[in-house]
C-alpha cells in the first residue's frame, strides 16, 4: 500500500499520558479548592500548569497529522507544565513543614498499584492510608516522617498523592518524547513525507 499524506493522528484520549495527566488535573482541582487560597496566585498557577499538561498533549497528538515538530514541541510543553506543578506541591508540603515522601515510600507504589482512573478512587485511597493511620483532619505535623504517633494530615497524603501521579505521567511523557525523537530522526517530517508521496506517484504507470 502506498504512503498516506497524512498519516493516522489523534487518538490523544487512548495515550496513557494524556488520562494520567488528566487524573493529575481533576486531583490538582479538588486539591486546590480545599488547600489553597482561592486568592491565592499559586492557585491558579497550579491549575493552570495542570491543564496545560493535558491540553498539550491533545494539541501534540492532533497536530501529528502533519506536522511531528509540532507535535515534539507540544509534549515537550506539557512535560514541562508537569514539572512546574510537581514544584507547587512540592513548596505546599515544604512551606507548611509536612514530609514529602521519599521515591521508596512504599504508599507510593500502593498508589500506583491502584491505577486509579477518576479522582473519586484517588480521594477513597487518601481516606484509606488516612484511617489507617487513626489521623484526624486538620491535623498538623512537622515531623519528617509520618508514623502511628504523628498521624498523616489530609493535606500531606493528598499532595504526595498528586506528586505520585505527576511523576507517573511525567515518565510516561519522558518515554513518549524518545519515541518521537525516535520516529522524526528515522522518518523525518511532513516535508520529507511529501517528498516521498509526489515521489511514488510519479513512478506509478499512468
Amino acid at each position: 500500500m502506498s504512503e498516506p499524506l497524512i498519516p493516522k493522528h489523534g487518538g490523544y484520549r487512548k495515550l496513557k499520558s494524556f488520562q494520567v495527566a488528566q487524573l493529575v488535573y481533576d486531583v490538582t482541582v479538588r486539591f486546590c479548592d480545599r488547600y489553597v487560597d482561592r486568592f491565592s496566585r499559586t492557585r491558579d498557577q497550579m491549575v493552570q500548569a495542570a491543564r496545560s499538561g493535558v491540553q498539550n498533549i491533545a494539541e501534540g497528538s492532533q497536530a501529528s497529522g502533519t506536522s511531528k515538530k509540532t507535535e515534539l514541541k507540544l509534549t515537550s510543553v506539557a512535560r514541562a507544565s508537569l514539572e512546574e506543578l510537581r514544584l507547587d506541591y512540592q513548596d505546599f508540603l515544604r512551606q507548611r513543614g509536612l514530609p514529602l515522601w521519599e521515591r521508596q515510600d512504599p504508599r507510593r507504589a500502593a498508589l500506583i498499584a491502584r491505577r486509579c482512573t477518576t479522582v473519586g478512587e484517588v480521594v477513597q485511597w487518601v481516606r484509606e492510608q488516612h484511617d489507617a493511620l487513626g489521623g484526624h483532619s486538620g491535623q498538623s505535623t512537622l515531623s519528617t516522617k509520618s508514623t502511628a504517633s504523628t498521624p498523616a494530615t489530609y493535606p500531606e497524603l493528598a499532595a504526595n498523592a498528586a506528586l505520585t501521579l505527576i511523576a507517573v505521567a511525567c515518565g510516561l511523557l519522558d518515554r513518549q518524547l524518545a519515541s518521537q525523537a525516535q520516529s522524526f530522526e528515522a522518518e523525518g517530517g511532513f516535508t520529507e513525507r511529501l517528498y516521498r508521496v509526489r515521489t511514488a506517484a510519479r513512478r506509478k504507470p499512468s
